[in-house]
């Protein structure tokens, strides 16, 4: 039986690749929401961050593909052309889903801001930066930018005690007022600093 854990970073996993799957070839190189990435960029970044972690939980090294290159954590690997990022994406998230409920996974312990930690303290944290991103290929190519209600609340709600360690260079920049009356989705990424 799927963990809960794994099956919310299996829904952020879906949502996503529902909007990689619906970018069409001439928006791959559109500006996002996120300063100087491309839509191509916030693609791969993710597939890069996912597969560095899956390699760690499973002790072995990344490797190539679908196209993607290897990049360490925090850069953008290289794309081949005719890189297939969706592929790429769903055979990573797949594995991760699997890992998070796999035992020989779970005390793996992952590089943090806090030092190591098992990678069964972090599980929980996995579907925040594949819920934020998907906003930014939604938003970056006019496709669905409805995001899980569920996991908006869920990542809302993890956030918000750790908003002032939040505003660094390598997670988000000031947040921004919501209108009043905003839903939580609106709350939730003027808290990250996505709408202006």
């Amino acid at each position: 039986m799927m963990s809960d854990a794994a099956e919310r970073f299996g829904r952020a996993t879906d949502g996503f690749a529902a909007r990689v799957d619906a970018v069409r070839r001439d928006q791959w190189q559109t500006q996002s929401p996120c300063p100087k990435w491309t839509v191509r960029d916030v693609t791969v970044h993710v597939i890069n961050e996912a597969r560095r972690m899956l390699a760690t939980v499973r002790q072995t090294e990344p490797e190539s593909l679908y196209g993607v290159q290897v990049a360490p954590m925090g850069e953008l690997p290289e794309t081949e052309p005719g890189a297939d990022l969706p592929a790429a994406f769903r055979s990573i998230a797949a594995g991760l889903v699997a890992a998070i409920d796999d035992p020989t996974c779970r005390q793996v312990e992952l590089p943090t801001f806090a030092g190591p930690q098992p990678f069964a303290e972090l599980v929980d944290t996995l579907p925040e930066d594949v819920l934020i991103h998907t906003w930014d290929v939604a938003r970056a190519t006019g496709g669905d930018e409805r995001l899980d209600p569920e996991l908006v609340e869920y990542v809302f709600e993890r956030f918000k005690p750790l908003d002032e360690m939040l505003r660094q260079p390598w997670a988000f920049g000031p947040k921004i007022t919501p209108p009043e009356g905003a839903d939580v989705q609106t709350q939730f990424l003027c808290f990250v600093g996505r709408l202006t």
